[in-house]
């Protein structure tokens, strides 16, 4: 059985946003693109990640208002990263250890190559299982 890599099956698709936008426009762009989660930057810096939990525990439990909450203060900086390069099964176990749901997939010169999910790997490493099945599946929207 082949080793397959990151590479593979990441989403190269990732949605970057500036730390100074505000989470109504990271709502829109999940909803736009049918995507649970944004990458946040500070200039060419990858700085953090938020997702669409992000937005209902860090902004809208709080009270706070999302036209004007800049992402970077709801924004998840503990990043777990992972190279293109990596097995997908070294990225499950970090995932596993680190208790994440996503890692920031880093090329050459630490660049965003991508983003990896559960869901990624659950359809890579078993398709036929119910969360592989549940992640293949047509969004719900």
């Amino acid at each position: 059985m082949a080793i397959t890599k990151v590479r593979d099956v990441m989403t190269s698709q990732v949605v970057c946003l500036q730390v100074d936008n505000t989470v109504d426009k990271a709502a829109e762009a999940m909803r736009d693109q049918g995507i649970g989660d944004v990458v946040v930057a500070d200039g060419d810096s990858v700085v953090g990640l938020v997702t669409d939990r992000d937005l209902v525990v860090r902004t809208i439990a709080q009270g706070r208002d999302p036209a004007s909450t800049p992402l970077g203060s709801i924004a998840s900086r503990d990043l777990v990263t992972v190279s293109p390069d990596d097995s997908t099964q070294e990225a499950a176990l970090l995932m596993r250890d680190r208790a994440v749901r996503r890692v920031l997939v880093l090329g050459d010169g630490s660049g965003l190559a991508g983003i990896l999910s559960i869901g990624d790997l659950a359809a890579e490493i078993d398709p036929e299982s119910v969360l592989g099945g549940i992640s293949e599946a047509t969004p719900n929207t």
